[in-house]
């Protein structure tokens, strides 16, 4: 889909460009778009028929131009990221925004470099973390207590940015997501990788429609209250959210500096803030503005760390 020779550019290029928009704008316009969904479908059922779908789509397109067939263990590996990363992590995310903001939602996620970073530190023992790192790892602790302390808004009503099981179900989701990223990332290479991509899909997507079903959700949908908006925001998800999303983001990861591409990370909560403020009326108090600030400037930190380093 995003056709080019993998090297890096010093030039601007027109397809790394839209790359960036799909990563930073697209992934950061999913918050939205999975709101609008689950207001009128069940969550597992969103979460799990926008991978399983996208997931089939990429892995059926993939083998019809040639791609070989996986092996048994490759299937193996597949599952168990699938499931950490898309079951667990997005499958909890979805669930969250039945209830939590969309923007809070984005803010409390985008701390997965956090996660990775302390994950890092606990696995390379004697390893001294650098400055930078420390101080985001700090930031992000206090962006979350600023999110959970309650705070009162312009109509003087005293609430917090998200609910302490929000909480607690998010930062299972980014923890799981941050787990699984490090067990993926010790395995070998697959010959090609958007073809993994389409089996973790799959992978975490037949574990949520699995959820799904024995938790009965199918039970609570209500034909009468499905819209074109709710089915429109689904197939955005899909295409969009799942399909171009990961495709910019592989291609990216081949033609850019990783520091740069990492930028998503800080970049998809504003995103998602300003389109949850400006669509689903959802309250932008200058605490959860400032606890913003803190999380987006500690991701940053943590992310670029790496580039400030080589400079």
């Amino acid at each position: 889909m995003w056709a080019g020779t993998p090297h890096y550019y010093s030039a601007v290029d027109v397809r790394i460009l839209l790359a960036f928009a799909a990563t930073w704008l697209i992934w950061g316009s999913t918050y939205l778009f999975i709101a609008l969904a689950v207001h009128e479908l069940p969550p597992f059922l969103v979460s799990g028929s926008r991978n399983f779908t996208a997931g089939l789509l990429l892995f059926g397109w993939l083998r019809l131009r040639g791609a070989a067939a996986p092996t048994a263990l490759q299937w193996r590996n597949a599952i168990i990221v699938g499931v950490m990363l898309l079951g667990a992590g997005n499958g909890a995310v979805t669930w969250s925004e039945k209830s939590e903001p969309s923007g809070v939602v984005a803010l409390l996620v985008s701390l997965v470099p956090l996660w990775l970073l302390v994950f890092g530190w606990i696995g390379k023992k004697g390893v001294k973390p650098a400055a930078l790192e420390v101080v985001g790892v700090l930031l992000g602790l206090v962006g979350i207590a600023m999110l959970v302390l309650p705070h009162t808004d312009a109509a003087g009503t005293t609430t917090a940015g998200v609910s302490l099981l929000g909480l607690s179900v998010l930062l299972m989701s980014t923890l799981s997501w941050s787990g699984g990223s490090l067990f993926a990332r010790q395995l070998p290479p697959m010959p090609e990788p958007m073809l993994g991509s389409g089996m973790e899909m799959m992978a975490g997507g037949s574990a949520l429609l699995l959820l799904s079903l024995l938790t009965n959700e199918w039970a609570s949908v209500d034909a009468s209250r499905i819209t074109w908006k709710g089915i429109g925001s689904l197939l955005y998800l899909i295409v969009f959210g799942s399909i171009v999303g990961f495709t910019a983001y592989k291609y990216l990861l081949a033609r850019v500096r990783p520091a740069l591409v990492g930028t998503y990370a800080f970049v998809n909560p504003v995103v998602a803030v300003a389109l949850g403020w400006a669509f689903l009326g959802e309250p932008l108090t200058w605490p959860i503005l400032i606890a913003m600030l803190t999380i987006v400037s500690a991701v940053a930190m943590i992310s670029l760390r790496p580039y400030f380093s080589r400079r």
